[in-house]
């Protein structure tokens, strides 16, 4: 009897010394899995990607903002002057063409002046009468006269084109200086170069005016020399005066 509970308790003995063994495999798994693996490696290489991204963005960024400034630039180069003064420029040339054209008696046209020179102008005929040479005379001194008027009618439209033009510079020049872009400055100045070109304009139309009264006044004075030559002629070729008995006083 005593040795089968021998054995029983040495069973026993050695199946409690086995139980650690079994279960400390089964304890140690969860502690080992609660360790996290750090590699300074691989983290160095997320880092350095991580701004090598960065850096792309940025580069990117900052070419939109460059795109969006030469978008910008363009817009200003690219912007129209907003004023324009082509309409009052083209005013003041129709009003000085308009007193050139309301020149009277002879006209601005070759094939005018070349018909009143010769019907006025030319040599006193010797079959007119003294009638109309007294009429030629007239119309020649009307002509002068009408020259004279002519050229200080232009005279006085170029010149009240003056403040007209002066408002128009002082607009131009001002827009010209606060142009925001290329072509803002270039229509400035081609108003400007467009100013200039109606003041030459007025400078060429007064010259004209005056050239013409001028030319009215020596045509005259020559046509006069001329038909003084023809009066005297047909004076000097008349009978000479013979004196007559003369009765005074009833004797």
């Amino acid at each position: 009897m005593t040795h089968p509970v021998h054995t029983r308790a040495r069973r026993l003995a050695l199946a409690l010394l086995a139980a650690p063994i079994v279960i400390a495999p089964m304890l140690a798994t969860p502690a080992a899995a609660q360790w996290t693996v750090f590699d300074p490696s691989n983290y160095a290489q997320n880092v350095l990607q991580a701004a090598r991204s960065l850096q792309q963005i940025t580069n990117q960024i900052t070419s939109l903002q460059n795109q969006a400034q030469s978008l910008v630039n363009q817009a200003r180069n690219l912007a129209s002057l907003p004023h324009s003064s082509l309409g009052e420029l083209q005013a003041s040339v129709r009003r000085t063409q308009q007193l050139l054209s309301q020149a009277r008696n002879v006209a601005y046209e070759v094939g005018e002046i070349d018909r009143v020179f010769e019907q006025q102008y030319g040599n006193a005929p010797m079959t007119a009468s003294d009638r109309q040479l007294v009429t030629q005379a007239r119309n020649r001194w009307q002509n002068t006269v009408g020259g004279l008027q002519d050229a200080m009618r232009v005279q006085a439209g170029v010149v009240g084109n003056i403040d007209t033009n002066r408002a128009t510079m002082g607009t131009l020049v001002g827009a010209s200086q606060g142009a925001t872009g290329a072509l803002q400055a270039t229509q400035a100045g081609n108003q400007l170069l467009a100013l200039q070109a109606q003041q030459l304009a007025d400078l060429t139309a007064t010259v004209a005016a005056n050239g013409r009264a001028e030319a009215l006044a020596k045509a005259e004075e020559a046509a006069t020399v001329e038909q003084g030559r023809e009066h005297y002629r047909r004076f000097s070729t008349r009978s000479g005066y013979r004196p007559g008995n003369v009765t005074m006083f009833g004797n």
